[in-house]
């Protein structure tokens, strides 16, 4: 019952996208011509811009389908939904507007086009966002749930069953557990293992959620076996998942499957390229842009103290490469420099040293780092070799960092933790970013540090 409803909701959810697709071109026409302007032109509403827009917004659904858009919205982030969706209408615009240039289509409105991505993401996406209310509301009615038998009584099982009582969203109904002893806490008893068999021919459920602890692995095939032929759908909850981080990849060799517990989305090479791309060029306009005050801090440094205008340190990087990261000296030339952990009161600091790491202008040359490929915009914060050698053994997962570029400014800098702040919470908030990386989160920190991240600490929290 559960699966043809789901197939039901999808072919309904697929049609109400194309045709709000489809419509939206119309609305935007109106909007642009005939409410801004008073006035419409004829040839874009001609019967072929009508074939056009059709076929448009049947592709496009197409790749709302090649991209996931339409499943079950159990456990969907709605805040994932809405940027895929506004992420894929952009991109599809941009390759509509390609069309029309390389097709020579010269009556045609780019302000139309704006209008059309705006409205076709925001419809889609409202509609979406009813659909999912609705859904809520019949689930609470006990309709549309998806009910499950739990397989084992140990951590694992206590775990899955404590997730879908804190996630009544999930709509997940557990009917009862099947183990070798009794846990209470886990709701109705069904039976042992043996009793499996049985118990599913007198119950009438979507899925075993298979959640054996070690000591109960060796039951697996048995469970497998009894499931397939009853004709049950079956989900396994590995013994190691504690140890999964969000995003796993898994490879095939052979009849070995081998699981990546550390892929991230910058392994595909798309992403790889786009953050590269957007490093590059975002570095270069930065470079101009930021010249005319690098070159005043230059002056500054020099007149504040004696020694070199640049800070050279070595910094780890990209798979724990080391590189000479670049800043302009805030300090008095000192011999602890290259492993003295800098403090927000420092008696090494100049005056004008204090001002330029205040507002982390000191930081400027590291758009040098970026253009060079040994840094990028954005991404968790290198440190020296000395704490690198410290923290590998005191913080768990501190490496981790280390499979991406080091960055000018990150996700933990963003939430305040700069400076003379906690290791630990950095690096959580590091590893993170890198399980969730996308194009839109780099954006996203970069917008929060040109209004506010670019301060430290000391300064936010006065």
């Amino acid at each position: 019952m559960g699966k043809r409803n789901q197939r039901i909701i999808n072919i309904l959810n697929m049609i109400s996208d194309g045709v709000l697709v489809f419509a939206s071109y119309y609305i935007a026409l109106f909007l642009r011509f005939v409410t801004f302007q008073g006035h419409v032109s004829i040839e874009l509403w001609a019967k072929e811009y009508v074939y056009l827009v059709a076929s448009f917004s049947v592709v496009l659904i197409g790749v709302y389908y090649a991209c996931k858009m339409y499943g079950s919205y159990r456990f969907k982030e709605k805040s994932r939904e809405i940027f895929a969706i506004l992420r894929i209408n952009g991109y599809a615009i941009v390759v509509l507007m390609g069309f029309f240039y390389l097709t020579r289509v010269n009556d045609f409105s780019r302000g139309v086009l704006f209008l059309y991505w705006v409205i076709s993401s925001a419809t889609v996406i409202l509609k979406r966002m009813v659909v999912r209310c609705i859904l809520w509301n019949f689930r609470k009615l006990g309709y549309n749930q998806k009910h499950v038998i739990l397989i084992g009584s140990g951590h694992l099982a206590s775990q899955y069953f404590q997730d879908i009582q804190a996630n009544p969203q999930a709509a997940v109904a557990i009917d009862g557990y099947v183990s070798e002893t009794e846990n209470a806490a886990l709701g109705e008893y069904l039976g042992n293992y043996e009793q499996l068999e049985e118990i599913l021919e007198d119950h009438t459920v979507d899925e075993l959620i298979v959640a054996l602890d070690p000591e109960g692995i060796g039951r697996i095939s048995k469970i497998i076996a009894c499931a397939d032929k009853e004709g049950v759908r079956l989900s396994l909850i590995p013994i190691f998942n504690d140890y999964f981080p969000n995003r796993i990849a898994v490879h095939s060799i052979g009849r070995s499957r081998l699981i990546d517990m550390r892929a991230t989305p910058l392994d595909s090479p798309v992403g790889a390229i786009a953050k590269r791309a957007t490093d590059l060029f975002g570095a270069l306009i930065l470079i101009v842009l930021t010249s005319p005050i690098m070159l005043i801090t230059a002056i500054g440094v020099k007149l504040s103290s004696p020694g070199p205008i640049l800070f050279c340190q070595d910094r780890i990087g990209l798979n724990k490469k080391p590189f000479k990261m670049l800043k302009f000296r805030s300090m008095r030339v000192n011999s602890t420099e290259n492993t003295g952990w800098s403090k927000n009161v420092d008696p090494r600091k100049t005056r004008f040293g204090s001002f330029i790491r205040k507002c982390s202008i000191d930081e400027l040359p590291q758009l040098f780092n970026v253009v060079k490929g040994d840094m990028s915009l954005v991404g968790p914060r290198p440190e020296v070799p000395h704490y690198v050698s410290q923290f590998k053994e005191d913080v768990p997962l501190y490496l981790v960092r280390q499979q991406v570029r080091p960055g000018m400014t990150g996700w933990a800098q963003i939430n305040g933790l700069r400076g003379d702040t906690s290791i630990e919470a950095r690096v959580e908030y590091d590893i993170w970013y890198i399980q969730n990386w996308s194009y839109w989160l780099d954006i996203k920190i970069l917008f929060k540090t040109a209004f506010g991240g670019w301060l430290n600490s000391e300064v936010l929290n006065k």
